[in-house]
């Protein structure tokens, strides 16, 4: 719905408004880490940035699969930060864990890895090109995106957060001649009906879940994942290598928590883990796989946006330049390793 009052446009235009040219590589992360964790959605920010980004690195002389691993790299650190993410929701959800603490604790794993990404980008992802064409955008189709991120750091219900957002979305686009009553109800609908196969994926994998459980297979998978559990640390790494198995057998990272979930909440609870932390090593592992692997959703519209722009690229030369994903893996697996819980 903010798509179609111009708010992704004027982000990214805004991003890149103040953005060196020897920087692209860099920005499009930022941008992309901005977008993801203001709208909730890597698959939306990727299918928002990748045309923009395919274009900066053919005028800069940049390399396509690096600036697309930027542009996933950004998307994946705001899906896995974003407060109205579902996987956010779904992993405290399933926890039974305050939004923001989860948040909190995501936040210094996150961090390092950005950091670093940031700075091999800055050293290896400078492009060529001397200026580029300016790129207007209204700051007011913004706020909304900043409004949202604000409400959700300071607490509030996630579902009071996405209501303000969205009309306050509505307004400025109404306001700027963007959108009518009837075209911005049409584009809140569309977003909702966007979900759907979320809803149903969801719906169809909880089902396939129970399924499996009634015959054996989750308390087969446990006591494997088990017998490497000799505590709290662990048993935190066998949470994080029972969602990503999820992640890598589903390719949808909200789904694979929704199953992972209830057996995560079991070992907590057994190793005097806190919810806290069985939240965030769902929502990160899950996150961490599901920008990796070359059959989710994220990677597929990366390489078919490129295919339409004409640029034969396969999900293999994007992988090795996912800096981002494969750091955040790093970072985790040192945060659970001098974990004291």
């Amino acid at each position: 719905y903010i798509a179609a009052m111009g708010g992704v446009d004027a982000t990214v235009n805004l991003g890149l408004s103040i953005i060196p040219v020897q920087l692209l590589t860099a920005g499009v992360f930022v941008i992309a880490a901005f977008l993801g964790t203001a709208t909730g959605t890597s698959v939306g920010t990727i299918t928002a940035l990748v045309p923009i980004a395919v274009g900066l690195a053919s005028e800069s002389g940049l390399s396509v699969p690096m600036m697309l691993g930027a542009c996933a790299g950004g998307a994946m650190f705001g899906d896995n930060l974003s407060m109205i993410s579902d996987t956010t929701i779904a992993a405290t959800r399933t926890q039974g864990v305050a939004l923001k603490d989860k948040f909190r604790v995501n936040f210094f794993i996150a961090l390092p890895a950005a950091l670093i990404t940031l700075a091999v980008l800055l050293l290896i992802g400078r492009g060529d090109a001397a200026v580029m064409e300016p790129r207007t955008f209204v700051f007011i189709k913004v706020l909304p995106y900043v409004l949202v991120l604000i409400l959700a750091i300071i607490g509030v219900n996630v579902f009071l957060t996405l209501t303000i957002g969205i009309f306050s979305a509505g307004l400025i686009g109404i306001l700027w001649g963007d959108l009518t009553i009837f075209t911005f109800a049409q584009a809140v609908w569309n977003g909702f009906t966007g979900m759907s196969e979320v809803f149903f994926l969801a719906l169809f994998c909880g089902g396939i879940s129970e399924l499996i459980a009634h015959n054996g297979g989750i308390v087969w998978l446990i006591e494997k994942l088990r017998k490497m559990m000799r505590g709290g640390r662990s048993a935190q790494v066998g949470m994080a290598a029972l969602v990503s198995l999820a992640d890598c057998a589903t390719a949808n990272n909200t789904v694979a928590i929704v199953m992972a979930g209830p057996i995560a909440k079991e070992v907590a609870e057994e190793y005097g883990i806190s919810p806290k932390r069985s939240a965030s090593r769902l929502d990160t592992f899950s996150c961490i796989f599901q920008g990796i692997i070359p059959y989710g959703a994220q990677m597929l519209v990366a390489i078919s946006t490129c295919a339409t722009l004409g640029y034969a690229i396969s999900a293999f030369d994007i992988i090795p330049l996912l800096f981002y994903p494969f750091l955040l893996c790093l970072s985790s697996l040192l945060f659970i390793l001098f974990d004291k819980k």
